[in-house]
């Protein structure tokens, strides 16, 4: 909550007042061209990165449960799955992303709770009884500890938990476009904070479910997988339940991650084409095939990187996601830190190569840090830990105020 009150009361109001199309136009007016294009380039690969490990997820479970029995190759399920959703966002744009978002998240929510109920019912549980067994389970407990070493120490989930949500959210152009849809800023903080209300319950929400599923394969004998992104689909279409629980499942993780991908489509090839491109300047009787080669190419680039997240990812899905935006997201921090706290100039051209070398020093001190730091071990503040470098590389770069880059401020 603190993460998205920084990003309704600082984040919004800059955007607005500047009339930004593209959030990273705020770097461009204050420090210059290459860190404009280095910070959409950031968002690209992030997003990019993002929206193919949900989307794995997805193909995954339809091959494991539908396309296997059929031998249909895992690479044609990610090429059927990609191009339903460039059919129905191409055209459509940003009203097209808001309408399907809330249907979609409607959906997701809905499948969770007949889930829960459906779940309850085979243990003999109605809706207060779920809530009950669950609470008196040790599933209910907040795990953390007082050692500063270990990654659950709590000011290191707390201070992960706010800067993620500032990173993912705040500074991502896919995220921020639906709020600078709205009429106006009241409109768009109210939006903002409606938001983060209702993200506490749907994460209340899918940990009891989380709960209620290891409860229910204790009950049952069910030997628990090695990896626990499997267990949901282990139970719902395993036999385990009633085949409409592995209905529900599948439309509700296809709705889940269509929420977020079909936007992140939208707003991948908007800022490619705005932030890269510089679209606004070419021929208008180019722009429209411009922009349609763009959603192709963005479409066949998550393909990809689905196909490599097959082979190299080893961990959770969810884990995967906030340990690659501890990398990917850092210079983002650092650069829009540095330009909201600071009111120096830096030398443009050399911002690429600092937000480039951030991440690379931050996976040197997270492989040597059990070493280095007398045990201690990063958690997902590797988020932070890449934002200081950045921080404290541009620190290196700057300049004169008035010389080296422009004199925009917040």
């Amino acid at each position: 909550l603190p993460g998205y009150a920084v990003i309704a009361l600082v984040l919004m109001p800059l955007y607005y007042r500047l009339q930004l199309t593209s959030i990273y136009g705020y770097l461009g007016q204050r420090f210059g061209p290459a860190s404009y294009r280095t910070g959409a380039g950031f968002f690209l690969l992030s997003r990019s990165i993002g929206s193919a490990a949900r989307l794995y997820l997805v193909a995954l479970v339809l091959q494991v449960t539908l396309f296997d029995a059929w031998g249909v190759p895992f690479a044609a399920t990610v090429a059927v799955t990609i191009a339903f959703i460039w059919t129905y966002t191409h055209k459509g744009g940003i009203k097209t992303i808001i309408w399907t978002d809330t249907l979609q998240t409607a959906f997701m929510i809905a499948a969770a709770v007949l889930t829960a109920l459906l779940i309850g019912r085979e243990l003999g549980l109605g809706p207060a009884g779920i809530w009950e067994r669950v609470g008196e389970s040790g599933y209910a407990k907040v795990l953390f500890t007082a050692d500063p070493d270990h990654p659950r120490f709590f000011w290191k989930q707390f201070l992960a938990g706010m800067f993620i949500a500032i990173a993912m959210t705040g500074l991502d152009q896919d995220m921020m476009q639906k709020n600078l849809s709205c009429r106006n800023i009241r409109e768009a903080q109210k939006n903002m904070f409606s938001f983060s209300a209702v993200l506490v319950v749907v994460n209340l929400l899918f940990l009891a479910l989380g709960a209620l599923l290891f409860l229910f394969a204790e009950e049952k004998g069910i030997a628990l997988p090695e990896r626990s992104d499997e267990l949901f689909p282990l139970i719902a279409t395993g036999g385990h339940l009633p085949a409409v629980v592995g209905v529900m499942f599948l439309l509700g993780l296809i709705a889940a991650a269509y929420s977020s991908a079909d936007s992140a489509l939208t707003a991948l090839t908007t800022s490619f084409c705005v932030d890269i491109l510089d679209i606004a300047k070419r021929p208008e009787a180019t722009r429209e095939g411009l922009r349609r080669r763009v959603h192709v190419g963005m479409s066949v680039a998550l393909a990809v990187i689905i196909l490599i997240f097959r082979e190299w990812n080893d961990a959770s899905v969810i884990s995967a996601v906030f340990t690659i935006a501890g990398y990917t997201y850092g210079p983002l921090l650092g650069l829009y830190a540095f330009g909201l706290l600071t009111r120096w100039q830096v030398r443009d051209a050399g911002v690429p190569v600092v937000a480039l070398l951030a991440p690379v020093l931050t996976w040197v001190f997270d492989a040597n840090s059990v070493t280095w730091f007398n045990g201690y071990r990063f958690g997902f503040e590797l988020l932070l830990l890449n934002g200081a470098l950045t921080f404290l590389g541009l620190m290196l770069l700057r300049t004169p105020r008035g010389t080296g880059g422009n004199t925009a401020h917040t």
